[in-house]
């Protein structure tokens, strides 16, 4: 299959309806908002940009569909969410490609990680249903766990099938009933997900989608007065406003926000597999990734050694077409944030930082919003560049001379997501790893488990998905004495 064949893979069309209340519906009052192609620049599709209106007649179908659903019997949740992952995985390969062109992901990422991760995600959260929650006796207690009610769930653009999954799959396992907002840069693949609830026949209201921008939709999902709890995540400012809008009505809010994670090599670690692996983790999704390991911490014995493999392994990483299967970056995912990233590349290079691969000279696609993977060395720990998130292919990295001091710069972060650390003695990684401020640590290239509890420290949110900790944020705890 060529690049025309797989694009065209992805059957895009205009979509002018929302789902609502098992049904798909015309707007109320939605002007049509544009989807673009990051790798063409071309305008792709279409989707309504609904307004309040269209979001307090979702919220209404959910309130409606709540009882019903909380009092089906675990069994019963769990063969809905089961028919749904069967509707899902038979559009994966759809999925992917929509993804490919939405985001700018390369085909195999997207159909790995993209896609692949959201559908174990799913498969493990109906297995979570079955299971149901198991009261617990506590003196002349019964402590029950019960849905906590409508959740309004609000998810980024970078990965549009992973972030709802994680969100939704895990209030309806609970027994939630859910409306959607997703990211207006990449709704498309909100749209395959609810062609597969409505063959999956799910209950009318229980899972409902509404497209639109944040500041209208979103907004209006999140002050909702029927909205019991809502899930975000994306920018830590857009996280506060929407605390904001839900603290009036002392609404629940879990946040998943950035990260400015920490990749610390200490002198005894395997340092050519720690910088490969450590590169490829900053330059995965085009550096569009909140757990992105964007700060490598290197002691000072190895220093030149780890900024020669750094630039040795950006070098690796063509930019290009998504569906080539040579390219390893593909490209941001619009103009403003291409445009972004630029700006931080050049207050890297205006503190003083060594430029060692890209930078703004280096080439990269005429069209498309494409930023050549970048990496800076002699980085200060309080330049810009180490601390905030810049969301795109750039690494800085910075020395340290002992492991206190490695700790101290990786912790030197007002947020704290994600992070590593490498060592030939894994009792002292592990020692690191703990004094690390973050809520989730690598050690030795240790895998990604999708089961554990995911989501961060400080700004970097409050809550967690994923397993069983993020299936408990959409219960409430009741204690019934007797």
């Amino acid at each position: 299959m060529d690049q025309t064949e797989a694009r065209a893979a992805a059957k895009l069309a205009d979509r002018d309806r929302l789902y609502i209340d098992g049904e798909w519906l015309t707007p109320l009052d939605a002007l049509p908002m544009p989807v673009q192609d990051p790798a063409t620049e071309d305008v792709v599709a279409h989707v309504p940009a609904a307004g309040s209106a269209d979001v307090d007649r979702a919220v209404a179908a959910a309130r409606a569909a709540f009882g019903p659903w909380a009092a089906l019997s675990p069994g019963a949740r769990a063969d809905h969410l089961d028919r749904l992952l069967v509707a899902l995985s038979a559009r994966a390969e759809q999925i992917a490609a929509t993804i490919a062109i939405e985001v700018g992901t390369p085909i195999k990422v997207a159909q790995r990680v993209q896609t692949g991760l959201p559908l174990l995600v799913l498969r493990d959260y109906a297995a979570r249903a079955r299971a149901g929650f198991e009261p617990e006796t506590i003196g002349n207690s019964l402590v029950v766990r019960e849905p906590a009610g409508v959740v309004g769930a609000i998810t980024p653009w970078n990965y549009p099938l992973h972030q709802v999954v994680a969100k939704v799959g895990a209030a309806l396992a609970a027994g939630c009933t859910v409306v959607l907002k997703p990211a207006e840069l990449t709704p498309l693949t909100a749209y395959l997900l609810f062609d597969a609830v409505h063959e999956a026949g799910l209950p009318h209201g229980v899972v409902n989608l509404v497209t639109g921008s944040g500041p209208v939709a979103g907004s209006a999902l999140a002050a909702h007065s029927d909205v019991d709890i809502v899930s975000f995540t994306g920018s830590g400012a857009t996280g506060a406003a929407i605390s904001r809008l839900a603290a009036d009505r002392i609404a629940r809010v879990t946040l998943e926000l950035g990260g400015k994670s920490a990749n610390v090599i200490l002198p005894d670690a395997d340092l050519a597999k720690a910088v490969k692996v450590g590169v490829g983790n900053a330059f995965l999704n085009a550096g569009q990734t909140c757990t992105a390991w964007t700060r490598m911490l290197v002691h000072r014995s190895v220093y030149e050694d780890a900024v020669e493999l750094a630039a040795t392994a950006s070098a690796g990483y063509v930019t290009g077409d998504p569906f080539d299967p040579a390219t390893r970056l593909g490209p941001l995912v619009s103009e403003r944030q291409r445009d972004r990233v630029r700006t931080y590349v050049d207050k890297g290079l205006a503190d003083g930082a060594r430029l060692v691969s890209g930078g703004p000279d280096a080439p990269v696609p005429a069209r498309g919003w494409f930023v050549a993977p970048t990496v800076f060395a002699d980085v200060d720990p309080d330049d810009t560049i180490a601390q905030e998130e810049i969301f795109g292919p750039v690494l800085s990295i910075i020395p340290f001379s002992d492991d206190d001091q490695a700790v101290e710069i990786a912790n030197n972060s007002r947020y704290g997501l994600a992070g590593a650390v490498w060592s030939g003695d894994e009792d002292r990684a592990l020692a690191v790893a703990r004094r690390m401020r973050t809520g989730a640590v690598d050690i030795n290239g240790g895998a990604f488990n999708p089961l554990a509890p995911f989501g961060g420290y400080k700004q970097s949110g409050v809550g967690r998905e994923l397993g069983e900790h993020g299936l408990s944020e959409f219960l409430e705890t009741k204690s019934i004495q007797r």
